[in-house]
């Protein structure tokens, strides 16, 4: 059976990159991917983007990525399902190698947010969202976010102060990531004194949305006899979709999509989740780490704030999450998420993580969520 491994992986610091293009962050990210790969050279070529279209004016970035980076003839194409969309352009790279399609895949995420301020940025958002039945009414991703939290207060009671934990474990950890946006740690005060975005979520519980690009270099392990640094291979990997409008859901709490990709990828990788040393998942919000959690059956129902009280989730906890600071404090590049996640993933596996090294990591689980899990992508990594 073929295996799939990362060959090489790249990324740029997350931010503001007024000043560079959506094919300059990709190509950047590309040739560090590439470089790490020792000049391996793909055959197919995925773009993970969301909001190209509407804030940079700039669709068939498979095409344009592909001519920008020297890549010119091989098939390109661009990958979108909202938040999901870089682990659903990870999955496609890895099933194209699977069947046969590809000797080499190169997967790239890109994003630019800031090339559109204010209005229009925050507008651009509600495309991930119901446009008939909830943008139409004024829903944005964070007002979702919030609608969430107040149901999770009110069928479970956890204290306010308890998801604070969610935000100063990021934050820890990213202030040794170079590459994160917010490189500063946050105390228990800050949190409780921050102002309110969307009652009940205040200014920490909420993501940054900024620029980034992130790539991947994926191949069959036989391309690699002697590769120069410890490998890396997807061993489980699962999409699921779900019902994109909360108020059709039977239970807004339970992400199921988020559940059923775990489940399935731990399956097919022949694990439980349990046996993880590393979970990235997408802290977009504190509730979404809550309800992520619990989907992946790391709590049960209602318990899954417990987690961030009592270190558990720290780089030395039982469960280390958000490894490099998350989407929380590295940032949240749109489409490029899933292959920021993917690359920190083989970095703690090739234990190259530096001051952020999970001690010991075998095995990560990485998930993104398109939407408040409307979409579900989650792979299992693991150190050959």
């Amino acid at each position: 059976m073929t295996e799939v491994v990362i060959a090489g992986i790249g990324q740029v610091p997350v931010g503001e990159h007024y000043n560079a293009s959506l094919r300059g962050l990709a190509l950047d990210a590309i040739e560090l991917a590439l470089r790490d790969a020792g000049g391996l050279r793909p055959d197919i070529l995925y773009v993970a983007n969301m909001l190209a279209p509407v804030i940079s004016g700039q669709a068939h970035l498979g095409a344009l990525i592909a001519d920008f980076g020297g890549l010119v003839g091989i098939e390109a194409a661009t990958i979108e399902a909202g938040g999901a969309s870089g682990g659903a352009a990870l999955r496609m790279g890895y099933l194209a190698i699977k069947a046969g399609q590809a000797n080499a895949a190169l997967v790239v995420g890109v994003e630019k947010i800031t090339d559109q301020l204010g209005a229009g940025s925050e507008a651009s958002q509600m495309l991930n969202v119901d446009s008939d039945y909830e943008a139409v009414q004024g829903m944005t991703p964070i007002s979702q976010a919030a609608m969430l939290m107040r149901r999770y207060q009110y069928e479970y009671n956890p204290p306010r102060a308890a998801f604070g934990g969610f935000a100063r474990v990021a934050h820890a950890n990213a202030v040794s990531n170079p590459h994160a946006m917010y490189r500063s740690a946050l105390s228990a005060e800050a949190y409780d004194q921050a102002s309110v975005v969307s009652d009940p979520l205040n200014m920490f519980d909420v993501a940054p949305a900024a620029d980034g690009a992130a790539a991947v270099l994926l191949a069959r392990r036989d391309l690699l006899p002697q590769a120069t640094h410890p490998l890396v291979r997807i061993s489980g990997s699962s999409q699921a979709s779900g019902r994109l409008a909360l108020h059709d859901r039977e239970d807004i709490l339970d992400l199921e999509p988020a559940r059923v990709s775990v489940e399935r990828a731990c399956r097919q990788a022949a694990i439980r989740p349990g046996e993880v040393d590393l979970f990235e998942l997408y802290d977009s919000s504190s509730i979404l780490a809550v309800l992520s959690l619990e989907a992946a059956g790391f709590a049960p129902h209602g318990q899954g704030w417990r987690l961030a009280q009592d270190g558990q989730l720290g780089l030395d906890g039982l469960l280390p999450i958000s490894t490099f600071g998350g989407l929380k404090a590295r940032g949240n590049p749109g489409g490029a998420t899933g292959l920021y996640q993917a690359v920190e993933a083989a970095l703690q596996l090739r234990g190259e993580a530096g001051k952020n090294q999970v001690p010991d990591a075998h095995r990560a689980l990485i998930q993104c969520l398109g939407g408040p899990a409307a979409n579900a992508v989650t792979h299992v990594l693991e150190r050959t």
